[in-house]
């Protein structure tokens, strides 16, 4: 079996994503429980217990969401179509615990103005952030306001310099890999979240930039997020992993004896209620419970995942440069079968 590097990936002669690859551990552990990994980090200049950043969909983040991430330690985005995005323009109790909203390239400037007034970290909310107005949006926040700005998305690192000069802070990486996203079969555009992040990556190495990455689209468990940031990314953004659980915006519906809650992508029918270009689909899916259990979850997957990789830290994890590419046959062999 050959063991790759990250160079190797990403010169690998197929796009890849994360079912694609595994993590391989190399080395003796020096950790003796899970328990001694630690996945706190610095995000945008603030502290978050775990690397994950719920995406700004409408049925994933709204108020409620966002201050729960928020004890939980890590980063809620309030979508930019809730309701209560008033509420927090008012400043009214209950929403302390948003620390970033969503806004489109068109939003008013009053509610940027005041967004960054509360210290919001502000993400510009596209499909695409190769546009001039994307860039051109972010210039004017960065040069009005002293307020971090997320923009996305991209696919590769091949623009990342001009985002970073025009003041983004971050960027969502990811085209079409969202599971109710539809971009790549409507456009053809997008390619593996794993190439993906790796191309990103080696742009931002390879020209010396500050900007963070965020993986955002096709990560369905704990361990797939572990992938993500031993890739190179410096967070991952969740949707259906987050959604239908008891914070996420929606009623729990009954059905056929089974609860569920509504699930949609953000460019949906369903959102855009027009006949106009559809790049998302809508579904339903169990409901979950608590939020806090999908991110304890994903807590001890990841910290397991650390100790098989005699990581300490986040920072040992992405020292590791150890992965398999595997066949079909391997990547079914290892599911669980009922």
């Amino acid at each position: 079996m050959k063991i790759y590097s990250r160079e190797e990936l990403n010169e690998y002669f197929l796009s890849l994503t994360f079912d694609d690859i595994s993590l391989i551990p190399t080395e003796i552990s020096g950790i003796k429980s899970r328990t001694e990994a630690n996945t706190q980090t610095i995000f945008l200049e603030r502290e978050l217990a775990l690397p994950v950043i719920s995406s700004p969909m409408d049925t994933v983040t709204g108020i409620e969401m966002s201050n729960e991430l928020d004890k939980l330690g890590c980063l809620g985005v309030l979508n930019r179509f809730d309701s209560s995005l008033e509420k927090l323009l008012s400043a009214e109790e209950g929403t302390e615990g948003v620390h970033a909203v969503s806004v489109g390239v068109n939003t008013e400037e009053r509610i940027i103005e005041k967004l960054s007034s509360q210290g919001m970290i502000i993400c510009i909310d596209t499909a695409n952030a190769n546009n001039t107005k994307v860039l051109s949006k972010c210039e004017e926040i960065k040069k009005k306001y002293n307020a971090k700005v997320i923009v996305g998305n991209i696919a590769c690192g091949s623009t990342l310099r001009d985002l970073e000069n025009s003041g983004a802070d971050a960027v969502r990486i990811g085209i079409g890999g969202g599971s109710v996203c539809t971009t790549s079969i409507q456009t053809g555009i997008g390619i593996g979240q794993v190439s993906s992040i790796l191309d990103v990556y080696f742009a931002k190495q390879k020209e010396g930039l500050k900007i963070e990455l965020i993986a955002d689209g096709g990560i369905k468990n704990p361990g797939d997020v572990a992938k993500a940031l031993a890739l190179g990314a410096d967070a991952v953004m969740l949707g259906r992993m987050l959604a239908g659980t008891f914070e996420a915006p929606g009623e729990v519906i009954k059905y056929n004896d089974q609860l569920w809650k509504k699930y949609r992508g953000s460019a949906s029918f369903g959102v855009k209620m027009k006949n106009e270009f559809i790049e998302g689909e809508e579904t339903m899916i169990p409901y979950k419970g608590h939020v806090v259990n999908v991110i304890n979850a994903i807590s001890d997957g990841l910290r397991s995942a650390m100790s098989y990789m005699n990581s300490f830290n986040l920072d040992e994890l992405k020292e590791k440069n150890t992965f398999a590419v595997l066949s079909n046959s391997s990547y079914l062999e290892r599911l669980p079968k009922k």
